[in-house]
């Protein structure tokens, strides 16, 4: 079972009890975020109550780490819209908090809001948060992008997350949006394709990401749950926005082994998948000011300490990757 111990050197992820009892988790969505958090939320005492797309074999890949307490803690539910499948919220309420890391279904339209906004009003849980994307900023040229910008990006499936955080604003329930940029950490990180020899080295010339580890993601939900941040967005992302070249060389270096072949973008780029080239086609430094002056303290303040966290946990006895890329991945 993945380690609930704190991994980084600066925040906390220390399991504690719970404050005022247990809370009552809704998470729709058991992805890389959402299993990463409902982990956390278990070793915390609470109650969760998380969803999955029809077909997924949860049981199969995590049935076997929960101990007898957690499982009497954790229920699974469907939740598919596309197959007209929504959970009975009345059954399963009420929830403390109620938190979405879907994204936007057939359309563009966002499937919680449209198959379930009505019954999460009815439910008025106290805290309602939403897993967006930085994305929505669109292209800064390496500018640096806070909340307070307008929303401009062009590309599709990112003018669909727009529309999504609108509806979730518009809904009555004054949720707390959080924008995420990339998400890495075990399962999902750099070290498998080096090893694999899927990794690619690629430079284009002023390029830069920003990132967020997915400890940060779950420590930054539970911090502003705990101190009741909603109605607004925040950013949740690293101090240091970098090449992506730099990433994958530090992750080369802590492994011990070559780097790839360097390729320029514009070579590389024809060879790239329609998701790949999006992601390559805007450029911008994602700020967590707001983050921080919240309170809250990274885990993992830069890809630096993150890649070694990683590793760590990659490297560790009894880590299965399958546990943490359950349902497929949030798009960063």
């Amino acid at each position: 079972m993945v380690s609930h111990m704190h991994r980084g050197t600066t925040g906390t992820l220390e399991p504690e009890p719970p404050r005022n009892g247990p809370q009552r988790w809704l998470i729709l969505g058991g992805g890389y975020c959402g299993m990463s958090l409902v982990d956390r939320l278990l070793a915390m005492g609470h109650e969760v109550v998380v969803s999955h797309r029809l077909g997924t074999d949860w049981h199969t890949i995590h049935q076997k780490t929960l101990s007898p307490q957690q499982k009497t803690q954790l229920q699974v539910v469907v939740f598919d819209d596309e197959q007209g499948i929504h959970p009975d919220l009345n059954r399963l309420g009420p929830f403390t908090v109620v938190l979405s890391t879907i994204p936007p279904g057939q359309g563009g339209v966002d499937p919680v809001q449209e198959g379930l906004g009505d019954a999460l009003r009815q439910a008025d849980a106290p805290w309602v948060a939403y897993l967006s994307t930085s994305g929505v900023y669109g292209n800064l040229q390496g500018g640096w992008a806070d909340e307070s910008l307008p929303l401009r990006s062009t590309i599709p499936r990112t003018r669909h997350r727009i529309g999504c955080e609108g509806a979730w604003r518009s809904s009555g329930l004054k949720p707390l949006i959080l924008r995420l940029p990339g998400i890495y950490g075990p399962g999902r990180s750099p070290f498998l394709r080096l090893r694999q020899g899927r990794a690619r080295l690629i430079h284009k010339p002023g390029q830069v990401f920003s990132r967020i580890h997915v400890d940060d993601v779950v420590g930054a939900v539970l911090w502003c749950q705990r101190h009741g941040y909603r109605d607004t967005v925040v950013n949740v992302c690293d101090t240091l926005p970098c090449p992506s070249s730099e990433l994958l060389s530090l992750a080369a270096h802590l492994l011990g082994c070559p780097l790839p072949p360097y390729e320029r973008y514009q070579d590389a780029e024809v060879t790239m998948g329609p998701m790949a080239q999006s992601f390559w086609q805007e450029n911008r430094r994602v700020s967590n000011k707001r983050l921080l002056s919240w309170g809250y303290k990274l885990c993992h303040p830069t890809y630096r300490e993150g890649l070694v966290a990683t590793l760590a946990e990659e490297q560790g006895e009894g880590f299965n990757p399958m546990h943490r890329r359950a349902d497929g991945l949030l798009a960063g």
